[in-house]
């Protein structure tokens, strides 16, 4: 167990008696059947975790968030002082040392850290990305000496998947894995790989047979950061989360032992994405703390600036925009807990993890810019903090997935999911041809996979191919 038990043993003693099963584990939480009935509270467990990552964004990152901002200099003290506190690496196993904690207990943990800076949250929340994988797919050895290194010590891991033409597009990775005996050789460039220049380990994604479909074409590995050929590029410089460490990786003539392979050949693919469903709630999360910082500032701001003789809080066009923002706020802290909570029930939840990172990463740059607006041109000044805030959205609709492609990975299986799960009393209409899709074709089967229904259709389109239907 991390140095949490030893620090805050009471906390600890009732967070892990109530949530040790609700980690990456297919096993359902036996009190969904007993509670009888839906609850939005949190738990007092879970409310505990909150007041300590809350007091943490309080005192150690929002006094020097602006200081990391400007030098770029990854937050490793503050990352450090986590760690110490058991706010890292939250989902692995009390096997390997750590809390065991459910995707809703990171979503709760990683919103109160945005709140204080999400460069500094996203450089805690990447080791969760790059250890979700091993989580999934690894074997009990794998995870002993890789989730072990990271609760053993204040090390960073990187999810290293992303290519210089292949983002949100994973199918189109190029990076190769070749077979010469008991090892693999892997070759290829990755691109804005998060703790890229700081990781002890990496996720990996090769391609290990050209001729295959996506499903079968790549396998994955775990690869230490200091095994000869690998190159760490230049840290790169960007709008915002610049704490951030983010960098391209070369792979040259990289050997790695079979051991190190995660999972089966021609699995790879799966598990990357499988990992997603983990880790875009607790993006998701981080998206609501932004917002929910911007909608403070605005709100604090605007009830000390006056014009007219009051106020501009009491103007009621600001007021409306204030509004706006709460509503936004409420409603994706809602769809993220609903993602993380499908999760922690051992269902899946790719559908809903899809739409609350989209939905959550526009509300929060819709709400920094109307921020940004309520300031006016103090607003466009870095003095203030909303400029930043406005900077650190954006990534929000990039990374993890664009929103623009969120689900668009299998929008079949997505409105099959979603029509069955959103509206569990109609079944798929029988008979529905429920085929790839094309931008040419995807209107007509979804109106007749829908039998008419434009709500669920409008929903779809949104998701997969990032236009609307007009209802």
């Amino acid at each position: 167990m991390t140095k949490l038990l030893r620090r805050s043993p009471s906390l600890l003693g009732r967070a892990s008696r109530v949530l040790r099963q609700r980690g990456f584990s297919t096993q359902p939480v036996e009190a969904e059947e007993a509670g009888g009935g839906i609850s939005l509270a949190l738990s007092e467990d879970q409310v505990a975790l909150q007041q300590l990552a809350r007091r943490f964004a309080a005192d150690e990152i929002i006094p020097v968030a602006a200081e990391y901002d400007r030098t770029m200099d990854f937050p490793r003290p503050v990352f450090n002082k986590a760690w110490e506190l058991g706010l890292v690496n939250t989902h692995i196993p009390e096997e390997y040392g750590g809390l065991g904690l459910g995707c809703t207990e990171g979503c709760i943990i990683g919103e109160e850290l945005a709140y204080g800076c999400t460069g500094i949250m996203t450089a805690m929340e990447a080791n969760g990305l790059a250890e979700a994988p091993v989580i999934l797919a690894g074997t009990h050895e794998q995870k002993r000496k890789y989730l072990g290194r990271l609760t053993e010590a204040p090390l960073q891991a990187a999810y290293c998947v992303t290519e210089p033409g292949a983002g949100s597009d994973v199918a189109g990775l190029s990076t190769t894995a070749k077979k010469q005996g008991d090892a693999w050789v892997l070759n290829g460039n990755k691109m804005w790989i998060t703790n890229g220049g700081v990781a002890n380990w990496y996720f990996v994604l090769a391609k290990t047979d050209s001729n295959a479909k996506a499903g079968s074409a790549f396998t994955a590995f775990i690869v230490d950061s200091d095994t000869p050929g690998i190159t760490a590029g230049r840290k790169e410089i960007n709008l915002g989360q610049r704490c951030s460490d983010t960098r391209g990786i070369a792979f040259e003539d990289v050997v790695v032992h079979d051991s190190n392979r995660l999972g089966e050949v021609g699995k790879g693919f799966k598990i990357a994405m499988g990992a997603f469903d983990h880790t875009r709630p607790p993006v998701a999360a981080g998206a609501v703390g932004l917002a929910r910082r911007a909608m403070d500032e605005a709100i604090q701001y605007s009830a000390q600036r006056k014009t007219m003789g009051k106020p501009i809080a009491q103007h009621q066009g600001v007021s409306f925009m204030i509004a706006d923002m709460a509503i936004g706020i409420e409603a994706a802290r809602m769809l993220t807990y609903k993602a993380a909570y499908e999760i922690d029930q051992g269902r899946r939840n790719t559908i809903y993890a899809s739409m609350a990172k989209a939905f959550a990463g526009d509300h929060a740059n819709k709400v920094c810019a109307d921020a940004v607006q309520i300031f006016g041109g103090n607003g466009f000044n870095t003095e203030y903090p909303v400029e930043k805030l406005m900077r650190d959205a954006k990534i929000y609709q990039i990374y993890e997935g664009t929103s623009k492609s969120n689900g668009s990975s299998s929008p079949v299986r997505s409105s099959r999911q979603a029509h069955q799960r959103l509206l569990p009393h109609e079944p798929t209409p029988k008979g529905a041809k429920l085929t790839k899709m094309t931008s040419t074709n995807v209107c007509k089967d979804l109106m007749s996979a829908f039998d008419g229904d434009m709500l669920m259709l409008s929903i779809m389109m949104r998701l997969s191919f990032g236009t609307q239907v007009d209802l």
